[in-house]
């Protein structure tokens, strides 16, 4: 019997689950007939799927929003909310926020050299089913370093399962250790991976993933040359831009040509998130806007024209802000008047006396906007249980890289603007002047980085970005501002209330390593600041 590999993902949790809290049993002991053991795991092909498959489960979900929400172009809608002490600078070593992404990502190490450690015991005669799937483990451990050294900088580099005794003498790699940890992964496992699989393993790992991985691994460290050459590999392998910026993250849209990688859920076999109700405007069955988009993000968006709205040329009307701008700023962000998917109009002017109303409740957006991206009417009727896929990389991040990486070696030729320009204006319903071809370095870099900003908002890059870029010491502090809108013919601009964001450039360019982490591990050192 074949499974999908959403269904596969859902079984093998449990699975995997009930052989690892089974695995150190004496041997003396019978086989419990209760839970899956060593005992009888490992033995057919189906066990090293199940096991592959436990191993998806550790990757990125819901926490993009949250890496963006913290930054520049987001903000965490409730003030007690712990990710609005990372924000406001008030956070420590033992932030759960912090500490949950570590946990996670070695959680998921573990399961993966796991994995590679015991899957050559199952009998088989298909050795290239069991060479890519140990290719696709590979590649998630890597994904995961690629997450730990651009949050916590250099970290402890494990490839096999440790005893207790072990993991309290793991010392922390230098940073640039981790990078080449995962570019020697990534090379590898790039030959071995498929570029396609059937319609019943969609979701798993290819080559144009392993790729685009390692391109972006290498504009995080600054192997611009590394990060090119990736890119245009994957710019041969047959990717294009979905044709609708507007419907790219809706249900229609799943396993379209962009999309390199994604989470993969199904909510009708119990694999669900809860998207509409985490980031949802609050009108929606009291959604909670757990992040919300800000003024910076919004005034990002040019004019149609290409200008930006502070160009006096532009035609931008304060009054009339959202008329004639880039499509990606409706497609982006619920704006005031659009329609919802309850049918109503979203209204969220702190004078509407609507449920989405500024003011109305804690829960209701504080700037006036709200992300639009996954957010679909099919799910409006259950809204915690939503199966949409969370894609992690796309097409369009990739030409971006292309470009960015081009411009930082000045290598600028015609492939860099055409990257550039088919973000720009390479689907049916986003359609921007193409960039001036006599720009300099600096001009250039400007422009990819502003086409980052606006085409990857709330995909989880923004505060990697900042980082790697060292602007975030410019981005962040200060006030948090949101939508301006009419009141009484005069214009007014939402200031998040007791709210002020602060980032010290000697400490807040990594995150501290947890606490608890430091408290189980003595050998492990602190980052600088902390």
């Amino acid at each position: 019997m074949t499974f999908s590999s959403k269904t596969r993902q859902l079984l093998s949790v449990a699975a995997m689950s009930l052989m690892l809290a089974s695995c150190q049993e004496d041997l003396l002991n019978p086989v419990p007939n209760d839970r899956i053991s060593t005992a009888t795991f490992w033995k057919t092909e189906s066990d090293a799927l199940l096991a592959a498959n436990a191993a998806y489960s550790y990757l990125t979900g819901l926490s993009i929003f949250a890496l963006d929400g913290i930054t520049d172009i987001g903000h965490t809608n409730q003030v007690f909310n712990v990710n609005a002490f990372i924000e406001s600078g008030t956070h420590d070593a033992s932030n759960s926020r912090i500490n949950d992404e570590w946990v996670n990502a070695y959680a998921g190490i573990a399961t993966v050299n796991d994995f590679l450690e015991n899957v050559d015991k199952v009998a088989t005669t298909n050795s290239a089913l069991i060479e890519r799937l140990k290719a696709e483990m590979r590649f998630l451990r890597a994904f995961h370093y690629v997450n730990l050294a651009g949050l916590y900088g250099g970290v402890p580099i494990v490839t096999k399962t440790l005893t207790t005794d072990e993991a309290k003498q793991l010392k922390r790699d230098e940073v640039q250790k981790v990078w080449d940890f995962v570019t020697s992964e990534l090379t590898a496992v790039a030959s071995v991976l498929p570029t396609t699989y059937p319609a019943t393993d969609k979701g798993r790992i290819t080559r144009g993933a392993a790729l685009s991985l390692l391109a972006r691994a290498s504009l995080y460290s600054g192997q611009y040359q590394q990060a090119a050459t990736a890119a245009s590999e994957v710019m041969k392998l047959g990717y294009s831009l979905y044709p609708q910026y507007g419907k790219l993250f809706s249900y229609a849209a799943e396993n379209n040509p962009e999309v390199i990688l994604d989470r993969q859920y199904i909510s009708s076999a119990g694999l669900s998130h809860n998207i509409f109700a985490h980031m949802g405007p609050y009108s929606q069955k009291t959604a909670n806007n757990t992040f919300v988009p800000t003024k910076k993000l919004a005034d990002a968006f040019t004019m149609a024209n290409g200008l930006p709205i502070t160009d006096p040329a532009s035609g931008f009307d304060p009054r009339n802000p959202n008329k004639n701008r880039d499509p990606r700023l409706g497609f982006t962000m619920f704006l005031s008047g659009d329609p919802l998917p309850s049918g109503v109009a979203f209204r969220p002017e702190p004078n509407s006396g609507t449920a989405d109303a500024i003011g109305n409740t804690y829960l209701a957006t504080t700037t006036g906007y709200v992300l639009k991206k996954y957010i679909n009417p099919e799910d409006f009727a259950t809204p915690a249980v939503s199966g949409i896929n969370i894609i992690l990389i796309r097409y369009a991040e990739v030409l971006l890289t292309y470009a960015e990486a081009k411009i930082e070696l000045n290598q600028i030729d015609q492939s860099v603007y055409d990257a550039i320009n088919l973000v720009r204006n390479g689907r049916q319903d986003v359609k921007l002047p193409s960039v001036p071809t006599d720009l300099s370095q600096a001009q250039l870099r400007e422009i990819v980085r502003h086409e980052r900003m606006v085409e990857l908002a709330f995909e989880g890059l923004r505060l990697f970005d900042i980082r790697r870029w060292k602007t975030a010491e410019k981005m962040m502090p200060g006030n948090v501002y949101g939508m301006t809108w009419v009141d009484n013919n005069e214009l007014k601009t939402v200031q998040v209330q007791a709210f002020e964001r602060v980032f010290n450039p000697n400490r807040d360019y990594l995150w501290p390593i947890p606490q608890k982490e430091l408290d189980l591990n003595k050998e492990l050192t602190q980052n600088p600041g902390w």
